[in-house]
């Protein structure tokens, strides 16, 4: 344990493109904010995505949704900026495109975080949030607690946080407890592939699980490192479906679509999120589409080829056998049961939001009972003047961008915004750490 405490005005914790896009805003008013803060992140270094960073993968929104265009296009953090310093915005420009590869974007979310390094650590996980109470129950500051991979703990104490944290792994329960090297989820694919597909045999038989983007492209992805193999993509649903990125639709991910979303009353919010969910979830992009149903007819016009999409099938159980991930499948539109025995499982079924609950525990008798606020602010009792910011955490409140990277060049704007409101409103005295 660290002998001296570090104090913050901001401490965020995560650091992906939310937090990313925080650090820009907070360094482009920093003479009209003069706040100190840093950012605790648990990799080892940036990466977004690092598990889906397949070649030929692209980016499904624009370019200039990018982590500031939005808010300040004049800004040397820009996309187009990028491109600019590594002597490459002609020929992007030549590609006709507003929708870089996924490397490349990841290539650019690395290079502004490599400009934000010194307010940046690394392998550092949190592990405790602990408020601070003065003699009259008040708490202006929080006590936070992360460790890093040999299990040295470190103390820092901020006014303000920030909780950028990305989504968990969301598991399937009929996955949960089944321990197996080769049973993953979408987010380690990459990492999974790298070292261990060469341990299979070329003939393997795989299973993707799965009905979205992520899913459409491991299965592209695994057919062509395993021709001679045998991969099934297995979905509940009948159909594979189109995301819906037309121009009129589109309009819902702009940032000002939020303040609407955000005064609807509950009944009509929920309403909207289930009519446009096919914009985000469970949706593939047409080209896939279209190359993952090529390749299962070209399998019909040649006989060669053993790959399946598996249509209406539910999983009812799984067991280790034999060094294989043995699954029983319902087959609905057959009205039969089968197992399948696999050398490999790839779980592409989404993420969870709610990790900040855990993060949050010992700040919760604190916390009002209220909505979130519109500036992304958890609301808390009169006793508590810390601020506590969530990204990536208000779909219900904010809409069907608030995952995405759509809003946050404006988002951190409200955020940062909101931070500075309340400084100057309402200064307290620092309490002892």
């Amino acid at each position: 344990m660290t002998n001296e405490i570090k104090e913050y005005d901001v401490l965020g914790i995560g650091l992906g493109p939310a937090n990313l896009s925080i650090a820009i805003a907070l360094e482009e008013q920093a003479q009209k904010s003069q706040l100190s803060y840093c950012f605790l992140e648990q990799k080892p270094h940036f990466e977004w995505h690092g598990g889906m960073l397949l070649d030929g993968t692209r980016m499904q929104i624009s370019c200039l949704k990018d982590l500031v265009t939005l808010r300040n296009p004049m800004s040397p953090y820009t996309f187009v900026n990028y491109l600019h310093a590594h002597n490459r915005l002609n020929a992007f420009i030549n590609l006709g495109s507003q929708h870089p590869s996924r490397l490349e974007f990841n290539d650019y979310l690395t290079w502004v975080a490599q400009h934000f390094s010194d307010l940046v650590h690394y392998e550092q996980k949190v592990i405790d949030i602990q408020p601070i109470e003065d003699d009259n129950g008040e708490v202006a500051k929080v006590r936070v607690t992360a460790t890093n991979q040999y299990g040295e703990k470190t103390v820092r104490v901020a006014k303000n946080l920030i909780l950028g944290m990305g989504g968990a792994a969301k598991l399937p329960e009929q996955f949960k407890g089944l321990e197996h090297a080769n049973v993953l989820h979408s987010s380690g694919y990459k990492m999974w592939r790298d070292t261990h597909l060469r341990t299979l045999p070329s003939d393997a038989k795989l299973a993707v699980v799965g009905a979205g983007q992520s899913a459409a492209e491991i299965f592209v992805d695994l057919c062509n490192q395993f021709e001679q193999g045998e991969v099934h993509m297995i979905n509940r649903r009948f159909a594979l479906h189109p995301a819906d990125d037309s121009h009129f639709v589109n309009e819902i991910f702009n940032p000002e679509f939020t303040d609407h979303i955000y005064s609807c009353k509950e009944s009509e919010r929920q309403s909207i999120l289930n009519h446009f969910s096919g914009t985000n979830y469970s949706v593939v992009d047409t080209e896939e589409l279209h190359a993952i149903y090529e390749r299962l007819y070209l399998q019909r016009v040649t006989g060669k080829g053993q790959h399946k999409y598996l249509r209406c099938h539910d999983i009812q159980e799984t067991v280790n056998k034999d060094n294989k991930v043995s699954i029983r499948l319902n087959d609905r539109i057959n009205n039969q049961q089968n197992w399948q025995d696999y050398d490999a499982v790839i779980l592409a079924t989404g993420y969870r939001y709610d990790g900040f609950n855990q993060m949050l525990s010992k700040i919760q008798p604190f916390m009002a009972v209220s909505p979130v606020e519109r500036s992304y602010r958890i609301p808390m009792t009169k006793q508590c003047h810390v601020n506590v910011f969530l990204q990536g955490c208000c779909e219900s409140s904010h809409g069907l961008s608030d995952t995405l990277l759509s809003v946050l060049a404006v988002r951190s704007k409200e955020i940062v915004d909101a931070l500075l409101d309340r400084k100057s409103a309402k200064p307290k005295e620092a309490l002892s750490a």
